[in-house]
């Protein structure tokens, strides 16, 4: 099972689903996706993720058959569905509407979809029990969706999704209009249901900490096509990209000029500092990069000589977080450089103002491409 330069095999699944060059263009010049080459397994779960206008929606259309790529092909089961409508791809569908018909009950909502294709009444009845109780809505069939809290009607929009038992379900931005702890609560209650059922999923948001929670791998989008795509340890430890880096959690970013390159590693000039890094992006001697560390992996006043980049800051600001202090620095030619250290002794052994020293280990800082300040902050 191969894979085009930006998309990834299926996880050692079988494929499922498969974009093959896929492009798309609304007006004939502009690409909302360019050349998507993406493999998605069998029984994966596996998120679009990137900001609004990186082309994840349009993605899930042209699966779903609402969008028609300009160019390339889509295959479900090894099955092209050019031409084929979606009531016939046996997909189904969350959206973050919920799309429940308001005059029906949640029983005559969810017996819908299996109405339309032609299963016996009897059927009908047993699949809907199954479906709520596999949302745990057992004996709401007779209430309808006004009668419901709203993570309660997006339940039910699962339910609906599912209870005509379809091999691959899509979902865009499901759980965008639920309060935080709300959101929080049914992305693990949809990885259960993913993990219980089997199901493919290919889910859309722009909310990290959400495809961190419930993917197995994330594709993260960009201008229309895929920066990187792997599990979220992946994502979050080894970032491939500057724009992945910056998405993906909190990170660290100096800007620099590499001085010297050694096998793997690359020594990068950063303001008044020289940084040892891995190499990622191509480069030579003379190029500009930008350097990646997350805020937890630096340390400070380190016992001296631990590590091999320790460099002088300055302490800017202190935030109490509880289990743990956010400490802003200045070194490296910025004075946005954020630490974060356990909450161990309090802050009063460091005070605003103060002169430390803070150091971080060669392996846990990347040489990534050169993101200019426009482009980072965009």
């Amino acid at each position: 099972m191969t894979a085009g330069p930006n998309g990834a095999e299926g996880a050692g699944h079988p494929t499922h689903v498969e974009f093959d060059g896929v492009s798309k263009s609304y007006d004939g010049r502009t690409l909302v996706v360019e050349d998507l080459n993406l493999g998605i397994g069998q029984g994966e779960f596996v998120t679009l993720l990137g900001p609004s206008g990186s082309g994840k929606t349009t993605i899930l259309m042209m699966l779903a058959g609402f969008q028609t790529p300009t160019s390339g092909a889509i295959r479900i089961g090894g099955r092209s569905v050019q031409d084929l409508p979606p009531r016939k791809r046996g997909i189904g569908m969350v959206f973050q509407n919920y799309a429940l018909f308001p005059h029906m009950t949640v029983g005559t909502n969810l017996a819908f979809p299996l109405e339309v294709r032609g299963i016996p009444e009897e059927q009908r009845r047993e699949r809907v029990v199954r479906a709520l109780e596999l949302v745990r809505l057992t004996g709401f069939e007779d209430r309808r969706p006004g009668q419901l809290s709203g993570g309660q009607q997006q339940r039910v929009a699962i339910a609906r999704a599912l209870v005509f038992e379809p091999d691959l379900v899509l979902m865009d931005e499901p759980l965008g209009a639920l309060d935080r702890s709300l959101r929080e609560e049914m992305q693990y209650e949809i990885r259960s249901i993913h993990q219980r059922l089997g199901v493919t999923v290919v889910y859309v948001t722009h909310d990290q900490q959400e495809a961190m929670v419930m993917s197995d791998r994330i594709a993260v989008l960009n201008r229309g096509q895929i920066e990187q795509i792997a599990g979220p340890e992946g994502l979050y430890e080894e970032p491939e990209r500057a724009f992945v880096a910056r998405f993906i959690g909190e990170n660290n970013r100096f800007h620099g000029r590499v001085a010297r390159m050694e096998d793997d590693l690359c020594e990068v000039d950063a303001g008044d500092e020289r940084i040892r890094a891995i190499q990622i992006a191509p480069c030579e001697p003379g190029d500009m990069v930008t350097l990646s560390i997350r805020p937890e992996r630096i340390a400070i006043n380190p016992r001296g000589g631990l590590y091999h980049n320790e460099v002088e800051a300055t302490v800017e600001d202190i935030t109490f977080l509880g289990d743990h202090l956010r400490v802003r620095l200045a070194t490296c030619g910025r004075r946005d450089v954020v630490a974060k250290i356990p909450n161990i002794v309090g802050h009063g052994a460091m005070m605003v103002g103060d002169t430390v020293q803070i150091g971080w280990t060669v392996n846990d800082c990347r040489a990534l491409d050169f993101e200019g300040e426009e482009e980072s902050r965009g």
